[in-house]
């Protein structure tokens, strides 16, 4: 064996299709690298990648995958290793709620009915159901093109397997596949996943995939995740699961397989610390809409209709709890009113299955915002619901109605959060914005914390009505110099009071800051009596106690700068660095200090 492996390795494409299938027999091997959902660490499944091709001597495995299709045995290749596959899956302990990734070449499209038989078989002598098959199909060809392509999906869709498009963003009709074939998975390829902390144009182009794919009701997988910045990347765009070194390298040993991965977990404490807004209002709305599952017979969902007949559409799942769509009244409203409708749903020569009347729908995590919501309605047509995921599992839906009713909520919610004296958003809408921009690394941001000096000797000389005057004296000026879309003003309470830039430069950043701190310390020293205006001090106690001269009011800003290209995820982190930057402004002269992200500098 080992002198023929020798011989094949130095000549691998001189032999003949027979002998080298023979030999692929002997030391191939699937190895199962695991996909894992971001929000936990858990195992999602396992992608069925092929091992000991070097061994023949060919350099990667699609170096002798298209040696095979040369040689005309690549069906009889592709047979062997989905046996063995799923053999090897068949001995993991949660086989039966996890999804092996198999790989479907173009060129076996033609010969998709006789593969498909034969991997149906196999499924039943395992006992692997078919919602725990997905076929990921390869971008190297546009599988659109061929005749065969359109009966092979409706036929997956039709068995209850799911479909995953590879590599997508470096293939060929990945589009045309999305608009006209119902897809369970988005993998983005590893080149936009590789250094994307570094790259603002990455950043950009996943969390609108993401987005996109979302909206269609499509779950997102990264490939080639290898660092921890990596990964913090993807779940901060809303990256469903990912694989790659990071998590495990992939493993022929079914021993070295984990159901879960705690240093993912723990990644993800910070983010699940503290709800949003918007997650809480949210959550507050799901319904418990009763599902169906896409294997269910169709006389189910007729008992489901006339059990709840102010129910227009159910959920569709599989048997791992994953949405597949809906199924909607209408879409069998032909068949209740048809003389003969129920009978020829029940032929078994017409069998239809519920997955071949679920329609998509726009699926969405429960962490997410109401921005996403409103957006999947919009881009739905004819959308119904938009269906909720906890864990990458079913967990309610929300309709148009309770979409309205969590906007309303969330506007009454806002407008009692607004500071009464100064009528400028609070500390929820401040958290908000802070939540939202940190992670959009699109542009440079720049936080700017306003805090006034002497303010609480003034109030005492002056009464409270003074210390009012001057904090609307403050918002006012605030107003005037920041207005715009990209601008964000807030009153945190007191003299406190928070402004948020994007897109800024840092001289367009300055200059209205200057202007600000100026006017407010001209302006409010008109509410000082004119004797102690002319002297610059009055006197009173500072915070110890002691009597002394303090300097008339100003305000002192320290501004935190995240640069371009920065995602950041922990709201503490960012509070921190602005503490220290506020304790530099305060000793600062102008009364301003700017600290980029992790340093302190003082203008």
């Amino acid at each position: 064996m080992a002198a023929l492996t020798k011989e094949i390795s130095a000549f691998p494409h001189t032999y003949a299709g027979e002998k080298l299938l023979s030999i692929a027999k002997l030391v191939l091997d699937p190895a199962f690298q695991p996909v894992v959902e971001t929000a936990t660490g858990a195992v999602f499944g396992y992608e069925s990648l092929m091992r000991g091709h070097d061994q023949m001597g060919f350099s990667s495995p699609l170096d002798l995958i298209d040696r095979m299709a040369e040689i005309g045995q690549l069906s009889a290749l592709d047979q062997m290793m989905a046996g063995r596959a799923l053999a090897k899956f068949s001995t993991l302990p949660d086989f039966r709620s996890s999804t092996l990734f198999i790989n479907l070449d173009f060129r076996l499209i033609a010969e998709s009915a006789p593969m498909l038989d034969a991997l149906v078989r196999h499924l039943k002598t395992h006992m692997v159901p078919p919602s725990s098959i997905c076929f990921e199909l390869s971008e190297r060809f546009d599988n659109t093109t061929s005749p065969e392509f359109g009966p092979l999906m409706a036929r997956l869709r039709r068995s209850g397997f799911k479909v995953a498009i590879d590599d997508f963003g470096v293939g060929r009709g990945e589009y045309k596949l999305l608009a006209d074939y119902p897809i369970d998975y988005l993998k983005i390829d590893q080149y936009f996943i590789r250094d994307i902390g570094d790259s603002a144009k990455k950043q950009h182009l996943v969390r609108n995939i993401v987005g996109m794919a979302h909206t269609l009701g499509i779950r997102v997988i990264a490939e080639g995740v290898e660092t921890e910045e990596e990964f913090l990347s993807c779940r901060e765009f809303g990256v469903d699961m990912v694989q790659g070194y990071y998590i495990a390298r992939p493993s022929v040993n079914v021993d070295d397989q984990k159901r879960n991965y705690p240093h993912l977990r723990d990644k993800s404490k910070n983010r699940a610390a503290g709800r949003s807004l918007d997650e809480l209002l949210i959550r507050k709305q799901v319904e418990a809409i009763p599902s169906v599952y896409e294997n269910d017979s169709v006389e189910t969902v007729f008992e489901m209709f006339r059990q709840n007949p102010d129910q227009s559409y159910f959920p569709v799942l599989n048997v791992n709890n994953e949405p597949r769509g809906i199924i909607q009244e209408k879409e069998l409203k032909e068949y209740i009113y048809h003389p003969f409708g129920r009978d020829l749903l029940k032929n078994r020569d017409y069998l239809r299955s519920i997955s071949y009347f679920a329609k998509a729908a726009p699926i969405v995590s429960l962490d997410s915002g109401t921005d996403d919501l409103v957006t999947a309605f919009a881009n739905m047509e004819g959308c119904h619901c938009v269906l909720l995921t906890e864990n990458m599992r079913y967990s309610g839906a929300i309709s148009a109605a309770s979409l309205i009713k969590i906007l309303n909520e969330k506007q009454l919610k806002t407008a009692q959060d607004q500071n009464p004296l100064t009528g400028l958003p609070g500390n929820l809408a401040i958290l908000d914005f802070l939540r939202h921009t940190s992670k959009d690394g699109d542009e440079r941001r720049y936080y700017c914390y306003c805090d006034f000096d002497n303010f609480k000797p003034f109030n005492d000389r002056y009464g409270f009505h003074a210390g009012d005057h001057a904090i609307s004296l403050f918002a006012a000026l605030m107003r005037r110099y920041f207005f715009h879309e990209s601008e964000f003003i807030g009153h945190v309470g007191g003299d406190d009071f928070f402004i948020g830039l994007t897109g800024y430069t840092e001289e367009e950043m300055i200059h209205p800051l200057g202007r600000l701190l100026n006017d407010f310390a001209s302006e409010v020293a008109d509410l000082y009596s004119e004797e102690e205006r002319g002297r610059g001090y009055i006197m009173g106690h500072d915070r110890q106690g002691v009597e002394r001269k303090i300097g008339l009011m100003r305000c002192s800003i320290g501004v935190l700068e995240i640069p371009e290209g920065a995602v950041i995820s922990d709201i503490d982190r960012i509070s921190a660095e602005i503490a220290h930057v506020k304790a530099g402004a305060k000793i600062s002269d102008t009364g301003l200090c700017i600290a980029r992200l992790g340093e302190i500098e003082r203008a």
